[in-house]
């Protein structure tokens, strides 16, 4: 016999009133090593509880070996697991198939035609067969003001640089 897997108590409401932010989970993340001649990513990024240990690389698009992750990798399989979490979420509430459910999230690393700088562009696209149109684009907008991702790539996120003493 095969356990459920314990949800957490996440919800869709908006029952937080603080006026300061509220930490729910906390990661960090050290990337250390490699070759920095190029200004791109490299060495090994690993997680504090070590369940992330893994290789940078620059893409072979950009030079690079492409044997191992880059950043915009990392970043589209977190972008798109949280919002394949958020719009699941939204799913079980309306009795909805939500393991149907798939995101294909593409990063695109480039540069920014407004002052020369590098930027991101994302493309989400949802596949969930079995789901009208109707029903699946208004969980779509939902989930895309549940999401942090979402919600950072729209808003931007509240951001601090230290060096360490």
């Amino acid at each position: 016999m095969t356990e459920r897997i314990q949800l957490p108590s996440l919800s869709t409401e908006k029952d937080y009133d603080g006026d300061q932010f509220s930490p729910i989970y906390t990661t960090t993340v050290t990337v250390h090593g490699g070759v920095t001649s190029h200004g791109r990513a490299s060495g090994r990024a690993r997680s504090s509880d070590g369940a992330l240990d893994l290789d940078l690389r620059m893409p072979a698009e950009l030079g690079g070996d492409g044997r191992g992750t880059n950043p915009e990798q990392l970043f589209a399989a977190g972008f798109a697991a949280c919002f394949h979490g958020a719009l699941s979420l939204l799913a079980r509430q309306e009795a909805l198939d939500a393991a149907a459910i798939s995101v294909v999230t593409t990063v695109a690393f480039g540069r920014d035609p407004g002052d020369g700088g590098y930027v991101l562009r994302v493309d989400l696209v949802v596949r969930w067969p079995g789901v009208d149109r109707e029903t699946a684009t208004g969980l779509m907008e939902q989930a895309d003001a549940l999401c942090p991702y979402a919600r950072m790539a729209w808003r931007g996120t509240p951001t601090t640089i230290t060096l360490a003493s």
